[in-house]
C-alpha cells in the first residue's frame, strides 16, 4: 500500500501481486523508517483512492439535522444537514429509541406506523451519511449510527453481533464465540474482514475505544445546534489503512512524515504488530512515480483499454449506468488452426480480468452493462461468466452479477457510495456539458443563416453587422463568398461579420443597424497605410508568390510572402475590403526599408501603432503580435 499526500491531495494506491512473492521478512526497529528498493516487478496496481482537501468524503460523518419535509409518498425525508442540498432519510432506515420502524419499502404493505407519524418537519435528529451526494443528488442517510473501528463496528442502536461474510465458516464461527460475552452497553456490533486471528482481549481493547467516540459524540449532540456536523470521519489514509491493511500486506510506504506518523501513531494503539510494516519514503523519486502509478493514474481517464492479445475495452458513461464493450481489435488467433469461436473466447476471458480490474480502478459504481463478444457455446459463456465471478472475489465493494445472457451481455450493479477518480479529476466539459460532440461550423451557419433571413424580414436598415465567431463566418464568406452573397440578393440587405476566436461557436449578436456606408466603416478592421505584425500561414492558391494571414477570420493577402510562411513580419495595408485585405511586407530588406539596427528600430516602433484598430473592430487572435519579436 502505497499513500502520498500533497499540500491539495491524498493519494493511495494498493498493489496486488500478480504471481508468487518472495515471503515478507519484518524489518528492525532500526530500519523501518528506511525504504526498501522500489520494485514493482510482480505488482500491479488494484485500486486507486483520491481526496481533495477542499472537497472530502463525507461518507461516515454524523450530523445533527433538521427535517425539512417529510413526503408520504416516496416513504421518505428531507433532512437539512447544513450543506447546499438537503440529505435523503428512506424509511428503512429511521431508528427512534422506543419506537419500532417496520421494514417496508415498495410493495410492502399498508400495516404500521406511517413516516409521517414518526418525523415532523423542524424535528432534530442525528443521522449518518452513508452515501455522498453524487451528481444531482442529496447525500443518503441512516439513523441506525455506526462508529467503525479497526476490528469491529460499533452500532449504539444495534443489537447482536455479526460477522463478515468475507471470512471463512471457521473463522466467523471462532469469532462469533470471542465476541459472545462482550458487553456492548445495549448496542450492536459487526466484526470486520480485518479481525481474521485476533483475540478476545484485542476486541474488548478496541470496544472501550469505540464506547469513548461514543460519549464524546453523545456530549456534541447535546451542546450542538442543528443542523451541524458533530462527529467527523478520519481521513482518507487512516481510513483506508484502518479497513483494509492487515497481515496479509506486506507494508505500506507513506512519502510525508507527519502522515507516516500519524499512521505509527494508530496502529501502536489499534494493532501494534503491524507497526513495523509501516515505512517512510525518503528518496528524491516521488513515491508513486517509482512504482508506475502515476501511469496508471493517468490511464484511468483513457476510454479505450488495450488487452494483452491485441483485443481492447471501451468503456462508456452514461447518467445511470456504464458500458464496457468488448471488441477482438488486432487479434487474430494463435496457429494456423486457430478457430473463430476460441479467439473470440480468448478474448472475452481477458476482457473479463480486465473489466473487473478497471471497475475496481476508477471505482465505477451502479447499473454496469459488459457487452462480451457473442460465443456460440454455453460452455465458453459459462467459462466466462466464472472468470468474471472470480475476478470480482477481489474486489471489497458489494457486486451483484446476473447470468450472461444470449447476446453475450452481463448486468451487474456496484455500490456506489462515493466519487470515482474521474469524477474527482476532471469536470464536464463546458462547450458540450459533458455530451462528447457539438455541432458543427456548418450546422451552426444554416442555422444564423436562418435568423439573417428572419432579421432583414423585420429591419428597415440597409445593413446590419453581425459578431460570431471567424470560423462560423468563415461558412459565408468562403469560397468567393457565394453563400453570403446569396443571402444578401435573396433579402436585399448588407451582412458584415465580426468576431474573435475567444467567441462561443454559437455565438450571434448584431452590433449595430444602419445604412451600408456607416455599418461598412465601422465593420473595416484596417484602413489602406495601416501596419500590423501578422503570422504568414499558408501560400496563395491563386497568385503565386504570395502568402496569406489570417486574422479572425480576416484574409490578408501578403504580396511576396511565400518564402516567410510561418513566420511573424511586419505587413502595411494597401487595400482593405469586407472579408479581406491586400497587404505589402515592410520589414525584410527586400521590401526596401533598410536592414540591420536601423531596420528593428523601425519594426519596434511601428509594431507599437500597428495593432490599432477603430472603435468595434474585431479583436486579434494570436495571429496577431502586439509587439515584434
Amino acid at each position: 500500500m502505497l499513500v502520498s499526500v500533497d499540500r491539495g491531495e491524498t493519494r493511495v494506491a494498493m498493489l496486488e501481486a500478480t504471481g508468487t512473492v518472495a515471503a515478507r521478512k519484518a524489518p528492525s526497529s532500526a530500519s523501518r523508517r528506511k525504504r526498501r528498493p522500489a520494485d514493482a516487478s510482480g505488482y500491479r496496481v488494484a485500486e486507486l483512492y483520491l481526496e481533495r482537501r477542499g472537497n472530502r468524503s463525507i461518507v461516515g460523518n454524523i450530523y445533527k439535522g433538521r427535517v425539512d419535509n417529510v413526503l408520504a409518498g416516496l416513504e421518505a425525508a428531507f433532512v437539512d444537514i447544513g450543506l447546499e442540498k438537503n440529505g435523503f432519510l428512506h424509511v428503512d432506515e429511521i431508528v427512534l429509541p422506543g419506537v419500532e420502524a417496520p421494514r417496508r419499502g415498495r410493495g410492502a404493505g399498508r400495516e404500521g406506523r406511517q413516516i409521517t407519524d414518526m418525523l415532523k418537519p423542524g424535528q432534530e435528529i442525528v443521522c449518518q451519511v452513508v452515501k455522498d451526494p453524487l451528481k444531482t443528488k442529496g447525500a443518503r442517510l441512516s439513523m441506525d449510527l455506526t462508529i467503525a473501528g479497526r476490528y469491529m463496528v460499533y452500532a449504539p442502536y444495534g443489537e447482536g453481533v455479526g460477522v463478515s461474510r468475507r471470512l471463512d465458516d471457521k473463522e466467523r464461527e471462532r469469532l462469533r464465540r470471542e465476541a459472545a460475552k462482550l458487553d456492548l452497553n445495549g448496542g450492536g456490533a459487526i466484526i470486520r474482514t480485518s479481525a481474521l486471528g485476533v483475540k478476545r482481549a484485542d476486541l474488548e481493547r478496541e470496544l472501550l475505544y469505540l464506547f469513548k467516540l461514543g460519549e464524546v459524540l453523545d456530549k456534541r449532540v447535546a451542546e450542538t445546534q442543528a443542523p451541524a456536523l458533530v462527529f467527523q470521519e478520519a481521513d482518507l489514509s487512516v481510513r483506508v489503512v484502518r479497513d483494509i491493511f492487515s497481515a496479509e500486506f506486506e507494508r505500506a510506504i507513506v512519502d510525508d512524515p507527519k502522515q507516516h506518523h500519524r499512521l505509527v501513531s494508530f496502529f501502536s494503539r489499534t494493532a501494534p504488530e503491524l507497526v513495523e510494516q509501516v515505512e517512510l519514503w525518503e528518496e528524491e523519486t516521488p513515491l508513486l512515480e517509482a512504482f508506475g502509478v502515476e501511469d496508471v493514474l493517468a490511464s484511468t481517464l483513457n476510454r479505450r483499454v488495450d488487452l494483452p492479445s491485441g483485443g481492447y475495452l471501451m468503456i462508456d458513461y452514461a447518467e445511470a449506468l456504464t458500458v464496457i464493450d468488448v471488441n477482438s481489435g488486432s487479434f487474430i488467433g494463435r496457429g494456423k488452426g486457430a478457430r473463430l469461436e476460441d479467439t473470440i473466447t480468448k478474448t472475452n476471458l481477458e476482457a473479463a480480468e480486465e473489466a473487473v480490474r478497471q471497475l475496481r480502478l476508477r471505482d465505477i459504481g451502479g447499473i454496469i452493462v459488459i457487452d462480451f463478444i457473442d460465443m456460440a457455446r454455453a460452455r465458453n459463456r459459462d467459462a466466462v461468466l466464472k472468470t468474471l465471478r472470480k475476478a470480482l472475489e477481489e474486489d471489497r465493494t458489494k457486486t451483484f452479477v446476473v447470468e450472461i445472457s444470449p447476446l453475450g451481455l452481463v448486468e451487474m450493479t456496484r455500490q456506489n457510495v462515493t466519487d470515482g477518480v474521474r469524477e474527482i479529476m476532471t469536470r464536464p466539459c463546458p462547450t458540450c456539458h459533458g455530451e462528447g460532440v457539438i455541432k458543427s461550423e456548418e450546422t451552426i451557419a444554416i442555422e444564423f443563416e436562418r435568423r439573417m433571413r428572419e432579421l432583414a424580414g423585420r429591419t428597415e436598415a440597409d445593413a446590419l453587422l453581425i459578431q460570431m465567431n471567424p470560423r462560423v463566418s468563415a461558412e459565408f464568406t468562403g469560397n468567393d463568398a457565394r453563400v453570403l452573397r446569396a443571402v444578401e440578393e435573396a433579402t436585399g440587405k448588407v451582412f458584415v461579420f465580426e468576431g474573435s476566436e475567444g467567441l462561443p461557436l454559437d455565438h450571434f449578436r448584431v452590433l449595430e443597424e444602419g445604412d451600408r456606408e456607416q455599418v461598412l466603416e465601422r465593420a473595416l478592421p484596417f484602413r489602406p497605410g495601416e501596419e500590423v505584425h501578422v503570422e504568414i500561414v499558408e501560400p496563395h492558391m491563386y497568385s503565386p508568390g504570395d502568402a496569406v494571414a489570417k486574422i479572425d477570420g480576416y484574409i490578408i493577402s501578403v504580396r511576396g510572402g511565400t518564402r516567410y510562411v510561418g513566420e511573424k513580419h511586419l505587413v502595411r495595408i494597401e487595400e482593405a475590403g469586407r472579408n479581406s485585405a491586400v497587404a505589402a511586407l515592410i520589414d525584410v530588406p527586400h521590401g526596401g526599408e533598410g536592414d540591420g539596427d536601423e531596420l528593428e528600430s523601425k519594426i519596434r516602433r511601428r509594431g507599437r501603432r500597428g495593432g490599432r484598430r477603430r472603435s468595434g473592430a474585431r479583436t486579434a487572435s494570436t495571429s496577431e503580435a502586439t509587439s515584434p519579436e
